[in-house]
C-alpha cells in the first residue's frame, strides 16, 4: 500500500482546545478497488515522533474477482508497519520473506540499505467478495542507522498485549503505556496503541511521549468540550496531560508517537533518508534495476514515477 497516489492533506478547521497544535484532515485517493485516506505527511506536519507516514486503508469490500495487487516496489531508510482491522494481505519481500498478515497482526519491515516488496490479496481469497481495512504506516530510522541492513519481523495479535477498563480497551501495538508494554522493537522511542472508548467512557492521553497525536478511525472522540468525527488526524502539544471521551456512540482510534527524530527527514516517493544526495542515488539503483528481486514474484514491479 506505500506507493498509493495521494495528495498533501489539509488543516481542518478552527478549534478551541488549547491541547490540540493541528486538525489535520486527510486526503483520499480511490485506487480502483478501494479508496485511501492519507494524513502524514502533510503540509502543516511531516511527523509525529517517527511517523513520517500514515494512510488509512479502506474501510470497503472488494467485489469478487477483485483483488489488491501492490506490485514489488522499494524503499529506503524506514521502517514500514502494516496492521490490520479486517481482510487479510500476503507479503513478500527480498528478503525471502512470504507471509500473511491477518487483522490484529504486526508487520514491521525495516529497508535500512535497501529492500523491496509486495502485498497482494492471497490466492485462496482470491474469486470471493473481500473486505480490507487497515493502516500503513512508516517509521522514519534514526540518521546513525538509515543504512542499516534490511529486516523483517512478525508478531501474531495473540503477542500482543490487551488493556480493559472503565470503558476503555484496546491493544499496546508498539511502545509502553499504562505500564504494559509491547514485545515489538523499533528503532526510537515509539507509541502505538490500538484503543476504543465506550460511550463516554475517559481515558487519560498523559505527556509522556515527546510527539503524541490520535486518528479517530470511527465514531466520535471528546476532547475538552470539542467533538472530532472519523477520519480526522489530531496533533496535541508537548507536555498537555490529555483526556479523551467516547463520543455518544463510542469511538475507535488510534494513539500514536514517540521522540522527536534527531535529524531532517526528506521523503520521496518511497524513500526516506536525512540526505537527498542518498535519495537521488536510491531513484537511480530502482531505474537501473539494482535492488535485490522479490521470490516469487519476480514477474512485475512499480516503475519509477515518471517525470521525477
Amino acid at each position: 500500500m506505500s506507493f498509493f497516489p495521494g495528495n498533501d492533506p489539509v488543516p481542518g478547521d478552527a478549534f478551541a482546545c488549547d491541547a490540540i497544535e493541528h486538525l489535520i484532515i486527510p486526503r483520499s485517493s480511490d485506487i480502483g478497488n478501494f479508496s485511501v485516506r492519507r494524513a502524514l505527511p502533510s503540509a502543516k506536519r511531516r511527523l509525529v515522533g517517527p511517523f513520517i507516514f500514515f494512510d488509512r486503508m479502506g474501510p470497503a469490500v472488494l467485489k469478487a474477482g477483485d483483488a489488491m495487487d501492490v506490485r514489488p516496489h522499494p524503499h529506503i531508510g524506514l521502517s514500514t508497519v502494516t496492521y490490520l482491522f479486517d481482510g487479510e494481505i500476503k507479503h513478500r519481500d527480498s528478503l525471502g520473506t512470504e507471509l500473511v498478515i491477518a487483522p490484529g497482526d504486526i508487520n514491521l519491515m525495516t529497508a535500512g540499505r535497501g529492500i523491496v516488496h509486495s502485498e497482494r490479496t492471497p490466492e485462496n481469497l482470491r474469486g470471493h467478495p473481500l473486505s480490507i481495512s487497515g493502516l500503513q504506516t512508516w517509521l522514519a530510522l534514526p540518521e546513525r542507522i538509515e543504512e542499516i541492513d534490511p529486516a523483517f519481523a512478525h508478531t501474531a495479535k495473540t503477542e500482543l498485549p490487551l488493556f480493559d477498563a472503565g470503558g476503555a480497551s484496546g491493544r499496546v501495538v508498539i511502545g509502553s503505556m499504562g505500564g504494559i508494554t509491547s514485545p515489538v522493537k523499533s528503532f526510537s522511542e515509539t507509541l502505538y496503541v490500538d484503543l476504543t472508548l465506550k460511550p463516554h467512557a475517559r481515558f487519560p492521553f498523559d505527556a509522556t511521549q515527546e510527539e503524541r497525536a490520535l486518528y479517530v478511525l470511527e465514531g466520535e472522540i471528546e476532547i475538552a468540550g470539542d467533538r472530532f468525527a472519523a477520519d480526522q488526524l489530531l496533533v496535541f502539544r508537548a507536555g498537555d496531560a490529555i483526556t479523551l471521551i467516547g463520543g455518544a456512540q463510542g469511538c475507535h482510534v488510534m494513539l500514536f508517537g514517540g521522540a522527536a527524530m534527531d535529524s531532517q527527514k526528506f521523503i520521496w516517493w518511497n524513500f526516506v533518508s536525512s540526505s537527498k544526495e542518498r535519495i537521488e542515488q536510491a531513484k537511480e539503483e530502482w531505474r537501473t534495476g539494482r535492488f535485490d528481486i522479490v521470490p516469487g514474484d519476480e514477474e512485475e514491479f512499480v516503475p519509477l514515477p515518471e517525470g521525477r
